[in-house]
């Protein structure tokens, strides 16, 4: 069953279609104007279509409404689908390039046989755009700049970069005397590890000094849309953001649906459905007219009325919250406030900006009862990594610091060896039993095959002096893969040997990735969530670990550096 606002979609392009192919300006107006009216719509849409009233509603034909009826009910609409097919597939991504409308795509099309973004970055090099009736030198500049902005428009964002990008523009509609609520949605919300773009809600009664006030944001480079009830614009870093104002009664259904993901919103409904209410971003409606919809005063009540526990952002992916939910089963999710202490960091002894000092003062100031510095091990050459002598030279010096009584933070020495091509350590058993601890991580050789590359982390595991191993697929998010490895394999490994899988909370590497969490921590397997911090600003990516191992089920049990002092000495095996 399609959901209203992708119906509305359908009718949307139908019309931009229809446009294209320089159909009657009456037959592309009803078409959109039947997409607003959808939007818009509060009325129940099975109901309108089993009672036939939707034909009653003013703006819908006899043909719109068979074509919703057909849209609603198969999820698909062969006319849709022949007219799309009869228009070159690249028209669709053209008419995406700002400043390019149906009609300009059309002339481009026509006149230029223009029918991919290639050949229209061709046609305007050569000037032949500049030259079209209607277009001139200054449209042919912005459409190559619109091409040029494409390829950034169309990335995902890390969510720390996309988290500080929405945190202003939250806060100022929050001040706005207009706005009753506000809150960011979408894949921001749900703690992904990469975001497409950004999702705000609203709940006011006002919306039209809302939307002039976000489409005027600093730093807004083109309004894609402005309208009464959402505006969508593309931010100077190619980031796209949606507002969507709602009436108060409405807001935290929306916040539920624009929060999503899509596989746990049609598992909401389909549960609705089957409790005699239909569900959407505008509320409960009753199937049965006797039956009174409930309303919800905040999100909490929303899960309420279908019979479940209040559902964590972050582990709403369709990966069986609901059933768990329904059970009262749902963990209690780690939280930052768990965490005593952070692993896998470095000083300027190695590749770090700071000093063992600075970074242990740093530690003091979050309240952390113990810092674990883990600079490279010697084979780590370009980030000047210690050998035999210099590390012995720091543990001493280690010492030094935590017997001076300067800070009440407990500095624990370690090494982030670097694991070899044979799977052996880059020091000795003797080197490494002088440690508190030892991550063991891979930093190079990264296209070995899978079969290669799990062998040799595996018997790193299998070192008695390795207690964690670091980022261990070595992504590095929109930027570099992940190399081959088998995941469940280095899992179990890690259970057989009582070894920790750490979770790297550096936010380019969020690694190991949230989806393998649930299967490691049934398996028995802690994580330590570790910032691997360079300088002490990066200690705060601990937050982003937090969220991951959120997202990944985890609760403080889960996690090592959740537990005292003397908690984690004991499992370390150290006095």
């Amino acid at each position: 069953m399609m959901e209203k606002s992708a119906i509305a979609s359908v009718l949307d392009e139908i019309a931009t279609l229809l446009e294209l192919t320089g159909e009657n300006p009456f037959k592309i107006r009803a078409y959109s104007n039947g997409a607003r009216i959808l939007e818009t719509l509060t009325e129940d849409l099975d109901e309108l279509i089993k009672t036939d009233k939707l034909a009653e509603i003013p703006g819908m034909g006899e043909a719109l409404v068979d074509k919703i009826t057909t849209l609603r009910r198969d999820g698909i609409l062969p006319f849709h689908q022949k007219l799309k097919a009869s228009i070159p597939a690249g028209l669709l991504e053209v008419i995406q390039i700002p400043g390019l409308g149906p009609k300009k795509v059309r002339a481009l099309w026509v006149q230029l046989q223009v029918e991919s973004i290639e050949k229209l970055k061709e046609v305007c090099d050569s000037g032949q755009v500049a030259e079209l009736k209607g277009f001139g030198a200054k449209t042919q500049t912005n459409i190559l700049e619109g091409i040029k902005n494409r390829i950034a428009y169309g990335k995902r964002h890390r969510w720390a970069d996309a988290a500080e990008i929405a945190a202003p523009i939250l806060a100022g509609l929050k001040n706005l005397p207009q706005v009753k609520l506000a809150e960011s949605a979408g894949s921001l919300r749900r703690s992904r590890e990469t975001v497409g773009d950004l999702d705000f809600l609203v709940a006011s009664s006002e919306p039209k000094p809302i939307m002039d006030w976000f489409v005027n944001y600093p730093g807004v480079k083109e309004v894609s849309a402005h309208g009464e009830t959402k505006s969508s614009v593309r931010l100077e870093n190619g980031i796209q953001a949606d507002l969507r104002v709602v009436p108060e009664e409405q807001f935290y259904f929306a916040l539920h649906h624009f929060t999503g993901s899509k596989e746990h919103n049609v598992a909401m409904r389909q549960r609705a459905l089957s409790q005699g209410l239909s569900m959407s971003e505008w509320g409960f409606k009753s199937v049965d007219e006797k039956q009174k919809a409930p309303g919800a005063k905040n999100e909490e009540e929303v899960f309420k009325a279908l019979g479940l526990k209040w559902i964590p952002p972050e582990l709403r992916e369709g990966a069986g919250e609901i059933e768990e939910s329904e059970k009262n089963n749902l963990p209690k999710l780690v939280a930052f406030e768990d965490i005593k202490g952070v692993f896998h960091n470095h000083t300027t002894a190695s590749d770090g900006d700071h000093t063992l000092e600075q970074m242990a003062a740093a530690a003091e100031k979050f309240g952390w009862s113990y810092l674990g510095i883990s600079d490279h091990s010697k084979s780590s050459f370009q980030a000047r990594g210690l050998d035999e002598s210099r590390l012995a030279q720091q543990i001493e010096e280690i010492n030094k610091l935590n017997q001076s009584g300067k800070f009440k933070v407990r500095v624990l020495s370690g090494s982030e060896v670097d694991i070899m091509r044979d799977g052996s350590l880059d020091f000795t058993d003797e080197v490494l039993g002088k440690l508190d601890f030892v991550v063991a991580s891979v930093h190079n050789l990264f296209t070995l095959n899978k079969e290669e590359q799990t062998k040799r982390i595996i018997k790193a595991i299998e070192n008695e002096h390795v207690d964690m191993v670091g980022h261990l697929t070595g992504r590095l998010l929109n930027k570099r893969e992940p190399y081959e490895v088998d995941i469940a394999k280095v899992i179990d490994a890690a259970a057989a040997n009582d070894t920790i899988i750490e979770l790297n909370a550096n936010p380019w590497r969020l690694d190991l990735d949230w989806r393998w969490w649930r299967r490691a921590s049934e398996k028995g397997v802690l994580t330590s969530i570790n910032p691997d911090a360079h300088d002490i600003e990066q200690l705060g990516f601990a937050a982003h670990g937090v969220r991951i191992a959120r997202k990944g089920w985890l609760t403080k049990e889960n996690v090592l550096n959740t537990r005292s002092l003397p908690e984690v000495l004991k499992w370390l095996g150290r006095q």
